[in-house]
């Protein structure tokens, strides 16, 4: 029986985390959008004014995955909310109960933080994702679209 386990990320495990990111980003078939470094991510995740969390899941004392979460905030519930910016497993060990462990890890600091919501966003075409968080009973927001100001036209903005 595989034995999987959480903890939280410390500064030197910033390589495997960027190992995963470009894992992710190789499954979301936009490998060539990751620009970050490992300077980044120790910058970034573990500088002193970082407000960026991240998680690393092993199964058997092998790292095989990773989430990275933040605190957000609702103004109508007047609570924070705990939002998951990326959560991935490698391929071979997807099935054997990991994600559900990282997840529910994930609701745990959530509930101990107060957290009135737990919420990610899932790519529209990987239905595997979808129906797992469905059968966790998440459901989607498809009444909100998402906008993303980047690059350029958010220097563009910014200086107008």
């Amino acid at each position: 029986m595989a034995i999987i386990d959480i903890k939280e990320a410390t500064i030197e495990d910033s390589a495997l985390i960027l190992r995963f990111i470009k894992e992710l980003a190789h499954f979301e078939k936009a490998a060539e959008q990751v620009k970050a470094t490992e300077s980044d991510i120790k910058r970034s995740l573990f500088g002193r004014d970082s407000t960026t969390h991240a998680v690393i899941c092993s199964v058997n004392n092998e790292p095989v995955g990773f989430a990275v979460y933040f605190f957000n905030y609702s103004t109508w519930l007047g609570q924070h909310g705990l939002y998951l910016e990326d959560l991935y497993i490698s391929p071979e060990y997807r099935s054997n109960g990991a994600g559900k462990a990282l997840l529910k890890h994930l609701a745990n600091i959530a509930t101990t933080q107060q957290c009135g919501r737990f919420e990610w966003s899932v790519l529209d075409w990987n239905e595997t994702a979808i129906s797992f968080y469905q059968s966790i009973g998440a459901k989607p927001q498809d009444e909100w679209v998402g906008y993303r100001l980047s690059g350029k036209a958010l220097e563009h903005f910014a200086n107008s």
